[in-house]
């Protein structure tokens, strides 16, 4: 139907145990309004699709190269390179591949289309699975994602939103009826470090976390915290008390969960597929000693002890 809303999304990811309860099918959108330095999905910051090759795939074969009626392919002794000023993303290269390796990272979706999807898993979902919406951030696409909410909950599948709050708070709004659970992010306390390593002031972000907080208390969506752990940033004992205050004062302990996420350093592929420079390639995760150390400050923030988690891998040598 001609006209139909439509969405771009980033991927579709089975069985994730990782965002909400239960097993999840979990849907990240593609397009971001923050530019987190430590970002590990980088290919979800833009709305539009994108191209990338995928060397360990690739045959040799050039046909790309011969099917790219602007030139923005080239090759030498590493491998396909693309002049992305030239490139217009028009997939010929990717439909011309034998081999899979030019990937488009960007699949336009009709609304019924996908709700048709991720309804061929509610099979394992049980009694606390569901889906769960993710990015980039999921609301910049709001006007789709309102109505994907809404279709299905009608088909009474729990819902869960990943978000990093930096919206209106009518865009919230918006999705809260059709909501089992946000999961926010809360970065930074201090405004002035989370605009170094975002991009943008955390006023509104706070803002919207209190918002979200009071309408848990009103019966409303549970309330999911997720911190990154990210070396050099956000994982001092002075942010992670800051923000067990926040949630401790502010939030007046609405939240049943406050997650400490390890960083890793899996995504450095990503960044180099997509001719992006990541300041992080070379950062080692944290060791396991100093993981279990801020588990502790967050245990002892103000925050409750109960609801304070921790999650991913950390490394145990010196």
């Amino acid at each position: 139907m001609s006209g139909e809303i439509k969405a771009v999304t980033l991927d579709i990811q089975r069985l994730s145990t990782e965002d909400g309860p239960g097993l999840r099918t979990t849907v990240f959108f593609k397009g971001c309004n923050l530019a987190c330095a430590w970002c590990h999905n980088p290919e979800s910051i833009a709305l539009k699709k994108q191209v990338q090759w995928l060397e360990t795939r690739c045959i040799g074969c050039r046909l790309c190269l011969a099917v790219c009626g602007r030139e923005a392919l080239s090759m030498d002794e590493n491998g396909i390179r693309r002049d992305r000023e030239k490139c217009l993303l028009c997939a010929a290269c990717a439909e011309a591949c034998p081999a899979r390796a030019q990937e488009i990272k960007g699949t336009e979706w009709e609304l019924a289309a996908l709700v048709r999807e991720v309804l061929k898993d509610r099979a394992y979902f049980g009694s606390e699975g569901g889906v769960t919406v993710s990015g980039g951030e999921a609301l910049l696409q709001i006007a789709f994602v309102e109505k994907f909410l809404a279709a299905l909950k009608k088909q009474g599948v729990h819902t869960a939103v990943d978000t990093a709050g930096l919206l209106p708070r009518s865009v919230l709004e918006r999705v809260l009826p059709w909501t089992d659970l946000i999961l926010l992010d809360l970065k930074l306390m201090d405004a002035v470090a989370h605009k170094k390593f975002t991009g943008a002031d955390n006023g509104l972000i706070l803002r919207n976390a209190e918002f979200l907080a009071a309408r848990r208390r009103e019966g409303g969506p549970e309330l999911w915290i997720r911190t990154p752990m990210i070396p050099g940033a956000t994982d001092t004992a002075a942010n992670v008390a800051a923000i067990g205050r926040f949630i401790g004062e502010k939030l007046q302990n609405a939240p049943a969960r406050w997650e400490l996420c390890a960083f890793n350093n899996l995504c450095a592929d990503k960044y180099r597929r997509l001719d992006m420079d990541w300041q992080y390639a070379g950062v080692p995760p944290l060791r396991e000693a100093e993981m279990e150390a801020l588990y502790s400050v967050a245990r002892q923030s103000g925050a409750r002890p109960d609801m304070v988690r921790r999650s991913g891998a950390t490394r145990t040598e010196d």
